[in-house]
């Protein structure tokens, strides 16, 4: 525990920038932390976090990767723009981990909801099935069985009361 606590104390003793950029390299090319990798590039596009020094290891193939040049503001609020920039994950990852039921921004994906509503469904219907074959069950649909039986002859019954009515009136 002493070389998490001494790491500690030499993380709270650099500035925000030098920070900043230890983060950034930290967080480069890790799928996992390209949400935070994305804020951490916003942080430094508005200027929050100072200047950062070049800590980044030389990468090779990503062109135009740097962070981009912060949008202009409308002048309003004193040129500095309240909302930091839209986070937006580096390039190389890719857009949504395969075989995964997250995306990799955290969204589920349209099979594993699929799935989970289908798994639920056939749950539900089991669990019927199983309640139908319990003495409990049985009873339960033997009941249901003599109300509907009951309401049809009811319904019978006013029917035919209703169309006993409607002879004798029009006889005269």
């Amino acid at each position: 525990m002493s070389d998490n606590s001494e790491i500690a104390v030499r993380l709270a003793a650099l500035s925000d920038a030098e920070l900043a950029g230890l983060l950034l390299v930290a967080t480069a090319g890790r799928p996992r932390f390209a949400a935070a990798h994305a804020a951490l590039l916003g942080l430094v596009e508005t200027g929050d976090a100072g200047a950062v020094a070049d800590v980044s290891p030389d990468t090779s193939g990503a062109a135009g990767s740097g962070p981009a040049a912060a949008p202009d503001v409308s002048g309003q609020v004193g040129d500095v723009s309240v909302v930091p920039a839209v986070p937006v994950p580096p390039s190389g990852i890719p857009a949504s981990v395969s075989g995964g039921a997250y995306s990799s921004s955290g969204v589920p994906t349209f099979e594993s909801v699929r799935d989970k509503v289908e798994q639920r469904f056939g749950t539900a219907q089991g669990m019927g099935e199983l309640d139908r074959e319990t003495p409990a069950g049985r009873g339960v649909d033997e009941q249901w069985e003599a109300r509907e039986k009951a309401a049809r002859a009811r319904l019978d019954r006013i029917r035919k009361s209703l169309h006993g009515n409607d002879i004798e009136t029009h006889e005269p």
